[in-house]
This record gives C-alpha cells, structure tokens and sequence, in this order.
C-alpha cells in the first residue's frame, strides 16, 4: 500500500513540475494550435449591423484547464468556458457561461489532432436553445467551427465561422 501511495505521489510531482513550465495537461496538449486570439467576421443579411467575434485561448489552473474568453461586438454578448480532462469520465469535459444568463455543460469528442467535435447540454436559454453540436478544426491560419443549435425541438442548419490569428482583445462591458 505504501509503496502504491509512493509511486502515486513521484508520479504526480513530476506531473506537477511539468505543468508548472507553462505546459498543458498531456489530455490538453491538443488545444496548444488553438492558443492566443482569433476573430470571426459573421456573414449577416443586407443592412445588418456587422458581427464580430473575438476570441482568446489561453492556459488555466497550472495547464489543468484550457480557458477560453469571447465577445461578439465589444461585449454586446460574450462568455468563458473552462476545458479539462475529467478523469472519472476518461473525457474532456467543458463549462460554458455567457453574458446572457445561461450556461452550457458538455464533453468533446477528439476526431484527430486538429478537429474535435462538442456536444452541449444548455440550462436556461431564453429562446429555446436546449442542445448545441459544433466540429471545430484548426490550422495555422485559422479555425473553422461549424454549430447546429436544437431550438424548440429542430436541429438548426449548420452555421460556418471562419476564425483567424487576432490582435484584437475580448471585451465586456
């Protein structure tokens, strides 16, 4: 017992040490591409105002985390979710909060080194959102993230953003 509680406490040293060089959990090393800020020009019909979508990746909580910040139009709506490897359920897990009161819960799928696959449980949105289901993939130039929402009962057709490398800051208001 004390030799297994031994091994137990080096392992996590080390992992402890590692982490502590600015690294990401080895579950996470998969969302390093992703790291910094991109932004997103959403298409919108003739005589719409413009929509754009700032986004930050960063390292969390000693690399045990991903964090993720964003706001579309300077704060007119935003969010924060928190990514981690949840090692009851063998799964990246993640929470979404937003600027409009409600908040989503889900697991991601990785389908290879630069595209994965969320799915979203969403607890109180106001206008009948109850799923979510988006694929993202990522390249050096961008990222390429496509979201269904279940809205009243229907799956929306897919919504295609196109992300790219950013100096631009996430803002709230």
């Amino acid at each position: 017992m004390k030799k297994h509680l031994l091994i137990a406490l080096v392992s996590w040293v080390f992992s402890a040490c590692a982490l502590a060089n600015n690294e990401l959990a080895k579950e996470l090393k998969v969302f390093e591409p992703y790291l910094g800020s991109w932004q997103a020009d959403f298409p919108v019909p003739a005589g719409q105002p413009a929509m754009q979508d700032v986004s930050h990746w960063e390292r969390a909580l000693n690399g045990t985390a991903v964090r993720t910040l964003h706001s579309i139009n300077d704060g007119v709506y935003g969010g924060e979710s928190l990514i981690f490897w949840d090692n009851s359920k063998q799964s990246l897990v993640f929470y979404y909060f937003t600027t409009a009161g409600f908040y989503t819960q889900g697991t991601m799928e990785m389908v290879n080194d630069h595209e994965f696959i969320a799915y979203e449980a969403v607890t109180g949105n106001a206008d009948g959102i109850t799923q979510v289901k988006s694929t993202s993939s990522v390249s050096a130039e961008q990222i390429k993230v496509s979201t269904q929402y279940l809205k009243n009962g229907q799956w929306t057709n897919p919504e295609v953003r196109i992300y790219t490398r950013s100096t631009k800051a996430v803002k709230f208001k």
